[in-house]
Order: structure tokens, then sequence, then C-alpha cells
């Protein structure tokens, strides 16, 4: 029988008030098509089959999707309950700030050995309030402190600082480095799908960031 000696699935979708013709809607088209079949000369039968595995198909897709959606919403609810346990730990991720109260900690990663370093502390402004040369330094992460004084030796006021490192080989080449910033974790936000992190002095940072974790 063909589908449109029953107004069609425009006549289904008109009837069910849906603008997706869905599992249930498929299924109202079914019934339909056997009620208004004639007798004497019924649908063919490998039509029907073919209609029921369609429909066999959409239902187990459907089926598969809600338990997707089910096992996507524990899997976050985990991960939430999980980065509720990171407040009040110290954690890395690549940057070049870091908040400053009496001093302040931070790291570099360089790609090879380096004759000479010299680290740079700038203000909100980019101005150089404190720089110095820590002398040879190991390929791989190395750490850095400063406690908070300008070049003049003078305590500079508590707030956001940036850094950075001006690195050289025995060759006098300039050796690759990559800031690394840390931050004491204070806060924790979801915006659109992904889980930020608040470290001291509201600075925001994304959970997939982070490189380690420490008390």
């Amino acid at each position: 029988m063909d589908i449109s000696a029953i107004g069609g699935i425009s006549a289904i979708r008109e009837a069910t008030g849906g603008n997706v013709l869905g599992k249930d809607d498929f299924m109202t088209l079914l019934i339909k098509q056997l009620s208004h079949q004639d007798p004497l000369n019924p649908m063919d039968s490998s039509e029907f089959t073919s209609q029921l595995t369609e429909f066999s198909s959409l239902e187990e897709l459907v089926n598969i999707k809600e338990s997707l959606s089910g096992v996507l919403a524990y899997q976050q609810s985990m991960q939430n309950a999980t980065v509720a346990n990171l407040i009040d730990k110290t954690v890395e991720t690549n940057g070049d700030s870091f908040f400053m109260q009496d001093n302040a900690e931070a790291g570099y990663e360089l790609d090879r050995d380096a004759s000479s370093v010299i680290i740079s502390v700038h203000d909100s402004s980019g101005a150089t309030v404190w720089s110095g040369e820590t002398g040879q330094k190991m390929a791989g992460m190395n750490a850095f402190k400063w406690n908070g004084t300008d070049i003049s030796g003078n305590q500079l006021p508590a707030g956001k600082y940036t850094f950075s490192i001006d690195a050289k080989d025995f060759s006098g080449n300039a050796v690759e480095a990559t800031t690394i910033e840390k931050g004491l974790v204070t806060g924790i936000s979801f915006e659109d799908g992904r889980t930020y992190l608040t470290l001291d002095e509201n600075r925001k940072i994304n959970l997939s960031d982070i490189r380690s974790i420490s008390l």
C-alpha cells in the first residue's frame, strides 16, 4: 500500500503535533497503513518487513542515545565531585602569572641545558620591577621563588604579577623556556560545559590545563 493513501508523513506530523518523525510517529504511521489497507490488495510483505526493520533500528538508536546520555551525566557528576577536592590545593599550569603576597613561587621548563637564565618580574603595566640571573640550569623543570621586593630591595604591594625567562646555552643561543604558574585553588565554576578553577586573586584556568597538584 502507498503511504500517500493515508496522507503521508506530513499528515502524521500534523496529527501528532510534532515537527520530527519519532518512533511513536513511526508506529502510528505503520498502524494506519495496516488499518487502511485494502483486504483484496494487502500491503507487500517485503515492504512491511522493511518498515518493521526500520522501526527496530530507530528504537535501538533512541535507546542507545538515552543510555549514553545517562552515562555522560553520571561521569559529569563524578567529575564535579572529584574537582571539589581541589579546593585549598596548589596546582601548576602553563602560564606566566602569579599572585604575590610577601613572596611567590613559579617555575619554568627548559628544552635543553642553559648556561645562564635571567628571570624578570613585571607589574600590571608591564614594567620590569625585578630581574635576577640564576646561573646554569639543567633541562627540564626548574623552580623559581621571589621574595616580593623590587630591584632596589623595597617590598612591593601584594597583587598579580607576570614573569618571563631569558635563557641562553653555552654557545649564547636562546634556549626555549615554558613558564609555569602556580596558584591556590579557591573556587570552581562550570561554564558552557567546561570546568574552570579559580586561583588566588581570581585567576581562572581550565581544568584540562593542570600539570600537577600538590598540598
